[in-house]
């Protein structure tokens, strides 16, 4: 099965960390982490900060190769970082283990991130990394996300979530929505809404791509 985990780190542990020091205000969404041969790229939002001291903060880490200001949404900006492979600490450990993340924002002084690994002995091998690093990580949920069966169909639920997301840019780059915002439609919380467009979009994957 592939595993999925929700952890917790420090904001020092992630390289965008040095936004969160110097601007306690600051909320930051990764949109995703780009592996190269020779570089790392993240793609994030801000809100809450200035475009040009968000720039100067990033540009003064030593593994910054490359700032860009992309666009912005009216209360959020987006930000692509060129990093060069030297980048340490959690972002090593995720690209060693093919970790891809689905989810991260700053909370405070730390990240919530959402990783799905290939295996669950990648997933060990990503903690034992963190442990030699010694990043400490609070993991807060894991579970093993499976393709439906024919009996486990898309339900109108899930249609219509997949449907709205999609009418609505969720699914654009930039977004053109959020998970609140879609959340805040049917009047449920982000992570029924996140979990309802999840299993739909398995659903649909399945019956697609993968069920002959």
């Amino acid at each position: 099965m592939i595993p999925i985990v929700d952890i917790t780190v420090r904001a020092d542990d992630f390289e965008l960390g040095r936004l969160l020091e110097e601007l306690p205000q600051i909320h930051v969404e990764l949109e995703r982490i780009v592996p190269l041969q020779d570089s790392i790229i993240p793609l994030f939002w801000t809100s809450n900060g200035k475009r040009n001291e968000v720039i100067s903060i990033l540009e003064q880490s030593p593994l910054t190769e490359e700032v860009r200001y992309l666009t912005e949404d009216g209360k959020r900006q987006l930000f692509e970082v060129r990093w060069s492979a030297d980048v340490n600490g959690l972002i090593q450990s995720m690209v060693e283990t093919n970790a891809r993340l689905l989810e991260g924002e700053s909370i405070g002084e730390g990240w919530d991130f959402r990783l799905q690994f290939p295996s669950h002995d990648e997933l060990k091998r990503f903690r034992d990394s963190c442990t030699e690093k010694e990043i400490p990580i609070i993991l807060r949920r894991i579970y093993n996300p499976h393709f439906p069966t024919e009996g486990n169909a898309m339900t109108a639920e899930q249609h219509e979530a997949i449907l709205t997301a999609y009418e609505r840019g969720y699914f654009d780059v930039p977004r053109g929505t959020s998970l609140s915002e879609l959340a805040g439609v049917y009047g449920i919380s982000d992570s029924a809404y996140s979990q309802r467009l999840r299993r739909g979009i398995s659903s649909l994957i399945y019956s697609t791509m993968v069920k002959r």
